[in-house]
């Protein structure tokens, strides 16, 4: 793989500047944060007067705990428009979730947001190793999704090319790849995946094209999909984090020379670990739910937003800003198996540690009497169909499922191609359980 240390005057100086440069920053603009989301979003005010408190009283970063948390289901509850804190003809874009689960989230952005957010992603990707004049092929999901034009917008602003493929039609991705020879490419790890199964099946050797980074979010991925990504393509396989309610992809991103966690933007966004029951602040090292408040945003700021996500902080390495570690999964997304908490990328580093099958798997939830069981469906490798190996894979992925995660669970092992493909975020769970 290519070296992509970033050189002198690469980076900005607030990536290398001292901790009591960025603590100062944060206080004065955490400030202004407060009384900007009391000033003008009514929710606020009420749950702060509720609390007892008053963004004139922060004196210090260690008064933010004493501010409540906000909730995804306070944008559904004030949907569509009503967390805004500047008059809508000020919000130059709206993106919205799905609404899969219940009511749109809708977060909206005014021209201060749209500009930050493109110094973030530009700032993010020249941690991943890209740099202006370099072509990136972005094949995050364009429209109400924030990935496409987040990834869009600051591509351009880093002053590099910007391939708008979008995402699906992978064969024709696989020909936008070899034909324009891009240097980078900003998509989810699964699909990823399925781009890789593409080139194999055009007879293309992965490793011979362009890329020399690939910028991987939107979905939890475990450091074995990382080593099988770099050593498929020879490129290098970069984390980005971000979420809409706080502002898109960007929020935090590892630093290619290092690829030890993800570095927080910490001068636009402070970072809690919290206790997921308790709510109580936990020291930097511990695991917990991460928890933000955004310190710039004028459209919609969020103050103490959880985001379900589970991570911890660490001392900065690369830059200055504290690093959260790779997300090992959600709070609500966890599975609870027979007392037994289990997470999709658990199940995942063991399909990929078993000789035999691909890397293509779900999780199906069922009902086996009284209780609640698991199967996983994965594909076998192309090299590996005939029973035997089936069968020895199927007892290898069930013991070490059993050795490691502490879960009995079904294993159905499928022919090459039979396992549903995602287009986008993959759907790694399928819960089949009766509605109670």
């Amino acid at each position: 793989m290519k070296d992509l240390t970033p050189q002198a005057g690469d980076l900005e100086p607030i990536e290398t500047a001292s901790i009591d440069e960025i603590r100062a920053l944060q206080l004065d603009r955490l400030k202004w944060s407060l009384r900007h989301a009391y000033d003008n979003v009514p929710m606020y005010r009420e749950r702060f007067e509720a609390a007892g408190v008053h963004p004139d009283d922060v004196t210090s970063l260690a008064d933010l705990a004493k501010f409540p948390f906000t909730y995804k289901n306070d944008l559904r509850d004030h949907y569509p428009f009503g967390l805004f804190a500047v008059p809508r003809d000020q919000i130059l874009r709206v993106h919205a979730s799905s609404g899969t689960t219940g009511k749109p989230t809708v977060v909206g952005y005014t021209k201060g947001d749209i500009d930050m957010w493109a110094d973030m992603l530009a700032r993010s990707l020249r941690a991943s190793g890209l740099r202006a004049g370099d072509m990136v092929h972005n094949a995050y999901g364009y429209g109400l999704f924030t990935g496409g034009l987040g990834a869009h917008y600051g591509i351009e602003r880093l002053g590099a090319t910007v391939v708008p493929m979008g995402g699906g039609q992978t064969e024709k991705q696989v020909g936008l790849i070899t034909d324009f020879k891009p240097d980078g490419i900003m998509v989810t790890p699964s699909y990823m995946l399925n781009i890789l199964e593409q080139f194999h099946k055009q007879g293309l050797d992965p490793r011979a094209c362009s890329l020399k980074v690939g910028v991987f979010g939107a979905e939890p991925w475990t450091d074995a999909m990382r080593r099988e990504i770099e050593a498929a393509f020879d490129m290098h396989a970069v984390d980005i984090y971000g979420l809409s309610e706080i502002m898109g992809p960007g929020v935090a991103n590892e630093c290619v020379e290092t690829k030890d966690g993800l570095h927080v933007w910490e001068d636009h966004f402070y970072p809690e670990i919290i206790d997921p029951e308790t709510g109580e602040v936990l020291p930097d090292g511990e695991m917990g739910e991460l928890v933000f408040t955004t310190l710039t945003k004028e459209g919609l700021p969020m103050i103490r937003y959880r985001t379900r996500d589970l991570t911890r902080l660490l001392p900065g390495t690369a830059r200055s800003m504290r690093r959260m570690e790779k997300i090992t999964g959600r709070s609500d997304d966890m599975i609870i198996l027979r007392g037994v908490n289990v997470f999709p990328t658990q199940i995942e580093e063991q399909v990929l540690a078993t000789g035999g099958l691909a890397n293509h798997f779900q999780i199906e939830l069922y009902r086996a009497g009284r209780l609640d069981a698991m199967r996983v469906h994965v594909e076998c490798a192309p090299d590996s169909t005939d029973e035997a190996s089936k069968t020895a894979a199927a007892r290898m992925l069930t013991k070490r499922i059993k050795d490691i995660v502490g879960i009995s669970t079904e294993i159905d092992i499928r022919d090459p191609g039979e396992v549903e493909r995602s287009q986008g975020k993959a759907k790694r769970v399928v819960d089949n359980r009766p509605k109670e």
